[in-house]
C-alpha cells in the first residue's frame, strides 16, 4: 500500500499535468482566435478591395512622398508636404472606349491653388452641393472638372448604394449605368495613396473615410476614369481610392435620405431602392 508521502508525490504530478493540458488547451484556442481574426481581416480587405472595381489596369501609380502616414487621421491631416504651385498631369487612353462622348482634360500647368471649386450635383432625390479639393488631388480635380463642363454627368445614374456598417457609400459618374464605364481615359492615384512609397505594407492597412468625403472608384492602381462616390457613413477603406473634395450639409441629407431606402431587394450592395438620376453637375461661381 502506498504510504502518505507517496500519494501526495502521485497527486502532485496529476495537477502538474492538469495545469500542463489547461495551459496547451488554452495556448491552442488563443493561437485559434488570433488565427481566426487574421483570416477575418484579411477577407475584409480582400473584400474591401474589390468594391469599387470597373476594369482591370495595369498602370502603377506614382509614389513620390519619402514620410508614411498611418492611423484613422490620415485623410484629416492632409499631405505631409504642399504640391509646387503647378503641376503636369497625364490621361492615357484606357482599356475601354469612352462611355459618353468628351475632351480629355488638359495636362499642362494645373494649378494646385486653394481656391474653393464648388460644385452642385443636382439629382431626382435632392441637391449634393460639393466642394472639390484642388491642393490635394489637382489632376483629380482637373479631370472632374472638365467632365462636368462638358456635361458629362448630365443624365447619369448613380448605379450603386452600400449600407453595410464599415462601407456607406453611393457610387456615381458612370453614363452607362453599369459600373463599367468611363471617360475613355485613365489617370494616377493621388491623396492619400501617393503618400506612401512603394512596397509599403502600410499602403494595404484599412483607414477611415469619414463621412462627407468625395473619393475616386477605381479597378486598381493608376485606373481612375470617371466614377466616384460619396461617403455618407464612416467608411473603413485601404488608402487606394483618391480623395478629391467634401460634401455639404444639404448633401448629406440628400443621401441619408436615399441610404434610407436602402438598395434594391433590400441587398446591402446594388442599386438604390430609390432611383438616382443627375440632372447636371455645375459649378457654383
Amino acid at each position: 500500500m502506498p504510504s502518505n508521502e507517496q500519494r501526495r508525490a502521485a497527486a502532485k504530478r496529476k495537477l502538474e499535468r492538469q495545469l500542463e493540458h489547461r495551459a496547451e488547451r488554452a495556448k491552442k484556442r488563443k493561437q485559434m482566435t488570433i488565427a481566426g481574426s487574421v483570416l477575418g481581416l484579411v477577407v475584409v480587405v480582400g473584400a474591401v478591395a474589390v468594391v469599387f472595381a470597373l476594369t482591370r489596369g495595369s498602370d502603377e501609380p506614382e509614389t513620390t512622398a519619402s514620410n508614411t502616414p498611418s492611423g484613422d487621421t490620415l485623410i484629416a491631416d492632409g499631405r505631409s508636404e504642399p504640391l509646387p504651385e503647378t503641376v503636369d498631369c497625364s490621361y492615357p487612353a484606357a482599356a475601354q472606349p469612352a462611355a459618353k462622348a468628351n475632351t480629355p482634360p488638359r495636362t499642362d500647368g494645373v494649378p494646385t491653388s486653394d481656391e474653393t471649386l464648388s460644385y452642385s450635383m443636382e439629382t431626382t432625390q435632392g441637391n449634393i452641393g460639393l466642394t472639390l479639393n484642388n491642393p490635394e488631388s489637382p489632376c483629380t480635380v482637373n479631370s472632374f472638372v472638365s467632365l462636368a463642363n462638358q456635361g458629362y454627368f448630365d443624365g447619369t445614374t448613380c448605379h450603386r448604394l452600400t449600407t453595410g456598417a464599415g462601407l456607406q457609400v453611393l457610387q456615381c459618374g458612370d453614363p452607362a449605368g453599369t459600373g463599367m464605364g468611363g471617360p475613355g481615359y485613365q489617370f494616377a492615384d493621388e491623396f492619400p495613396a501617393d503618400q506612401y512609397a512603394e512596397g509599403d505594407p502600410a499602403a494595404t492597412e484599412p483607414i477611415s473615410y469619414p463621412r462627407g468625403t468625395i473619393a475616386m472608384a477605381n479597378a486598381g492602381p493608376g485606373t481612375n476614369g470617371s466614377q466616384f462616390f460619396l461617403v455618407y457613413g464612416d467608411s473603413t477603406l485601404p488608402p487606394a481610392y483618391t480623395v478629391f473634395g467634401t460634401i455639404d450639409e444639404t448633401g448629406l441629407q440628400t443621401l441619408d435620405k436615399i441610404a434610407a431606402a436602402g438598395a434594391e431587394g433590400g441587398a446591402a450592395d446594388g442599386k438604390p431602392a430609390q432611383p438616382v438620376d443627375v440632372t447636371r453637375v455645375v459649378s457654383d461661381l
